[in-house]
């Protein structure tokens, strides 16, 4: 079989294996999919406003205010006053949501840094590269299929 088909065949395998486990994570954490991704947002930030969760996440002012009150009250996260305008809102991840979320994805970077320590900062560098223009091509794709989807749309009376 040819490498780059192989490749990417491996790839697409990872992507679904990926969102499989994402799948498992969410039902432990008793969450959906956006909602888990909300929490991992906050979990690789201090802290948001509602306004820039929305605009990460691709979500409506509606469905901000919906998800963020569901992780509050399942103990996820907390909303404060922030300190420099009171009248907007910051978000946090709690504890707790720190806590699931190591006992989910823990184990994933342990073995990941194991097995990445096989391979030589060279090499490493080559994977980097291959993943961030990966990552970045679909972030392309993703603006284009958004466009097409918006196009569907029928018009607001």
């Amino acid at each position: 079989m040819d490498l780059r088909r192989e490749l990417s065949e491996e790839v697409q395998a990872n992507q679904t294996a990926v969102d499989a486990f994402d799948e498992a994570a969410a039902a432990y954490m008793g969450v959906n999919r956006t909602d888990l991704r909300c929490l991992d947002l906050l979990g690789r930030t201090d802290a948001m406003t509602p306004t820039r969760l929305g605009t990460a996440l691709g979500l409506t002012t509606g469905s901000v205010t919906a998800m963020l009150d569901r992780l509050e009250k399942l103990g996820y996260l907390t909303r404060s006053p922030d300190p420099g305008d009171r009248r907007k809102v910051i978000v946090r991840a709690t504890p707790m949501a720190a806590e699931k979320s190591q006992v989910v994805y823990g184990p994933v970077a342990e073995e990941g840094a194991r097995f990445l320590a096989g391979y030589t900062d060279e090499q490493v560098a080559l994977l980097l590269g291959f993943t961030r223009r990966a990552r970045e091509m679909y972030d392309r794709q993703l603006a284009r299929v958004t466009a097409l989807a918006a196009e569907k749309r029928p018009a607001k009376r």
